[in-house]
């Protein structure tokens, strides 16, 4: 019997039905579908219990493919997707690795690129230097269990810690070689986020589907002092990862 054998859509209120079905497959992906090897029932099935048309059950399921609560395979059915990282990246300042080890995931990196480069304006304003100075350039993609979760760009002041060119960073961590080389704590970052769609470039690295969401992170990081030691854009993939904020209301 299919979805409990108790739901039902009402026709008489003002919600679209889609919408209602789309409620009803979220509370079964999370509660009874357990079996993510399995399909979910097909649009066919789905239309002849609830007594709707298809074109209404497609545009339920496209928007929760959309939100990354299902995927689709070709000739073999509908899918319920991995469950979400919850990311702490707007709660501490960690490195990914460590957060990644505290959920009981195994991290990995691969550097795309590491060089020298002359800042542009932007960058330069950012790190509050010279335009034209020279900063270090990473470009990461790094993984959780072997599958890819973000692709980041960072920018250090080359001045601040020139060392960072000798080490692995596939195996050792950003900040604790910047701690380490500069002789200061990382305290605080400063971070923006916005939801675009994945170019054709994301899309072959993070192995999502050209146009799927994600989350674009800016963040300026700091030593103890105040000195801008890292500007990174780092692009997590909207299928794989949620952000918990932390709130706190202010009395005067």
């Amino acid at each position: 019997m299919l979805f409990g054998g108790n739901k039902t859509l009402n026709k008489n209120i003002p919600i679209p039905l889609y919408y209602q079905l789309k409620t009803i497959l979220l509370e079964y992906i999370r509660e009874e579908h357990k079996d993510l090897e399995k399909p979910i029932p097909t649009e066919v099935e789905i239309s002849e219990y609830f007594g709707i048309s298809r074109p209404t059950v497609r545009q339920a399921i496209n928007e929760l493919v959309v939100e990354g609560y299902l995927y689709r395979v070709k000739a073999k059915g509908t899918f319920v997707s991995k469950p979400k990282i919850t990311q702490d990246f707007l709660l501490t300042l960690d490195s990914f690795n460590n957060e990644m080890r505290k959920k009981g995931l195994v991290p990995s990196t691969k550097i795309l690129e590491k060089e020298i480069i002359k800042s542009d304006e932007k960058v330069a304003k950012t790190l509050g230097l010279e335009p034209g100075a020279d900063v270090i350039k990473l470009t990461r993609l790094r993984f959780a269990n072997d599958e890819p979760i973000v692709f980041v760009i960072t920018y250090i002041p080359y001045s601040i810690c020139p060392q960072i060119m000798q080490h692995d960073l596939e195996n050792e961590s950003l900040y604790e070689i910047i701690e380490r080389e500069s002789g200061r704590l990382i305290s605080n970052a400063i971070r923006t986020l916005e939801c675009i769609t994945a170019g054709e470039f994301e899309s072959k690295l993070l192995m999502v589907e050209k146009g799927s969401p994600i989350q674009y992170f800016e963040s300026i990081v700091h030593l103890e002092d105040g000195t801008p030691v890292e500007y990174s854009l780092a692009k997590y993939r909207g299928d794989r990862s949620k952000f918990t904020f932390e709130l706190k209301r202010q009395f005067r």
